[in-house]
């Protein structure tokens, strides 16, 4: 018994050196990624992701209605080249120039807004280009339109919408006109408003404006449709990153790779829109030599006011439809080789590659040939197209890091716009005037591009993505072992 108050006193040192070494428990937290990551995917990503991929069906249909609808505005209004190619100009500066406003709103007053906004506002404007009284309101309501798809989400489905748009144009344009396929193309954007209730506000952006309630309602949302669990704890704000600036794209290190990338953006979207727009050209203008033949013989016996008009005037014939269509499904043809050989030969190799034989089949369109001829070298001039596409913006995301990865793409997207707009004057007004100085011009900057490929410092095949940039490990300070680890 005299041992106990010893034996007691020893073990009430225990326990209380155990809590001490514990320390006080701290509560659990988590951010919103790590929620994303504990829900898991599900029907609500699925569904959103069926939703906003339909943003990018009515964004590709908008812009790519301009050039089946081009040869029928011609003829109403005796419009001259450089007035048709100034539409899709317009559409693309409005597009440039409202995507960096609507990204900046976005911020400020949150995702769902703008982007409901947006929608609202292209559908609305959409619908009235089709009550256009003259070409000036067409304009301006085109540029409107422009102006609301670029807040939409940005999907690759040109191919699907451009297909869309082709087969609707051939039954509806020489029936109930042009008009009515405006009205139609924009039903799909006006039902698509009525989705947006199933939409939320970024979590994200709710925890970044303090509104913590609001996203873990968001994200309690997400998890009760996904039938998951919310992870426990409380919710916090990760510690946010250092974001790249524009002048980090001009660093030493990144200097010559910038430059030559927004070069090949440039010169990608110039060739991809300017295909496009040559393709309805040379079809509506009769340019093959088949096809010149026919049209000269159907000339001789028109003697009507269109026929005589300063202004050319030929709508597109069944023949034409098919062409188009035919060529447009080329823009998959190349995809599985594009994907072989970006992993076997690198990026570089390829992308110049295809780059090459895109200004090759540029010239080719100059060949004197059959409709079927010319419908192998549309055909492979927009796989070619696509494939430079997909190569150019799987090599811009690798090779930037982290934090300079969303401003690399930005900027070349803003080159890309460039690209679009300038195409429609060198398709539709010079090559009235040249067709071979228009081939040559199309095909001169796609050897540009291709040079600059094959050029490129930086070859991404097998290399990891980067986490940050030197300049980023400079001014964190840190020890040069520390340096080599984060690296």
């Amino acid at each position: 018994h005299s041992e106990m108050p010893a034996v007691l006193g020893k073990v009430l040192l225990s326990q209380l050196l155990q809590l001490g070494n514990r320390g006080p428990q701290r509560q659990k937290t988590f951010t919103v990624e790590e929620a994303v990551e504990t829900i898991g995917f599900g029907r609500f990503h699925i569904a959103l992701f069926l939703i906003m991929g339909s943003t990018g069906v009515v964004e590709a249909m908008e812009i790519m209605l301009i050039a089946v609808v081009s040869p029928l505005i011609r003829c109403e209004w005796q419009l001259n080249d450089w007035q048709v190619a100034l539409v899709t100009t317009m559409v693309f500066f409005g597009y440039m120039i409202f995507s960096i406003l609507f990204g900046l709103l976005a911020d400020r007053y949150g995702r769902w807004k703008i982007l409901l906004i947006s929608f609202l506002w292209g559908a609305y404007f959409s619908l009235l280009t089709s009550f256009s009284p003259s070409y000036i309101w067409f304009v301006f309501l085109r540029a409107m339109v422009g102006c609301g798809v670029s807040g939409h989400a940005q999907g690759y489905c040109l191919l699907y919408c451009s297909l869309l748009i082709i087969g609707l144009a051939s039954v509806v344009n020489p029936t109930i006109g042009w008009r009515w396929l405006i009205r139609i193309a924009s039903i799909p954007g006006i039902i698509l408003i009525l989705a947006f209730k199933f939409i939320p506000e970024s979590a994200r952006y709710n925890v970044s404006t303090g509104n913590n309630k609001a996203a873990i309602a968001t994200l309690e949302r997400i998890a009760k449709i996904n039938r998951s669990v919310m992870p426990e704890g409380i919710l916090v704000e990760p510690v946010h990153e250092r974001r790249g600036r524009f002048r980090d794209l001009l660093d030493s290190k990144y200097l010559r790779t910038t430059l030559q990338i927004w070069i090949i953006w440039l010169g990608i979207s110039f060739a991809y829109y300017g295909v496009i727009l040559a393709s309805a050209e040379l079809l509506e203008r009769d340019m093959v030599c088949s096809l010149q033949t026919a049209a000269a013989a159907k000339e001789l016996g028109d003697d009507s006011e269109e026929s005589r008009s300063p202004c050319h005037c030929r709508l597109f014939a069944p023949s034409d439809y098919r062409i188009m269509i035919i060529s447009t499904i080329g823009e998959i043809a190349l995809n599985p080789l594009n994907i072989l050989s970006i992993n076997f030969l690198g990026r570089r190799l390829s992308l110049s590659i295809t780059m090459g034989c895109t200004a090759l089949f540029f010239l080719f369109l100059n060949i004197c040939t059959t409709s079927t001829g010319l419908i192998g070298f549309l055909f492979m001039l927009r796989a070619l197209v696509a494939a430079n596409f997909n190569t150019i913006y799987i090599y811009t995301a690798e090779v930037y890091p982290t934090t300079m990865r969303a401003l690399g793409m930005g900027t070349s997207g803003s080159l890309c716009r460039i690209g679009a707009m300038v195409a429609p004057f060198i398709a539709q007004v010079l090559m009235s005037a040249s067709f071979l100085g228009a081939l040559c011009l199309f095909s001169g900057m796609c050897a540009v591009c291709a040079i600059s490929a094959f050029t490129l410092p930086i070859e991404t095949k097998g290399r990891a993505l980067q986490v940050c940039n030197s300049s980023f490990l400079t001014q964190l300070q840190l020890r040069p072992h520390e340096k080599m680890i984060l690296t």
